[in-house]
């Protein structure tokens, strides 16, 4: 059995040290809205009865959150990309 959502998204705020402000600042990037509780259920222990699993949509809203917050927002299509100088 491979990795669940769960652990993907533990490994992802430990790799990145991100603590719960930040993930719910990196959602608001994309519209998605969160709360500290939900938050809290979703790094629980699965045998914990809070335990809430973290679902495919959450988990994409997430990563979309961290690109922009990592990269910066996306151009608009048919911008030409910005040249850095040498």
């Amino acid at each position: 059995m491979g990795l669940s959502n769960n652990d993907v998204f533990k490994k992802l705020r430990v790799a990145h040290k991100l603590r719960d402000t930040d993930i719910i600042k990196i959602c608001e990037l994309v519209d998605f809205k969160v709360s500290k509780s939900e938050l809290g259920a979703i790094f629980r222990s699965e045998d914990h009865p809070k335990y809430m699993e973290c679902g495919d949509q959450f988990l994409r809203n997430f990563l979309n959150g961290l690109i922009i917050h990592l990269r910066g927002p996306m151009p608009p299509k048919g911008a030409k990309p910005i040249e850095k100088k040498k």
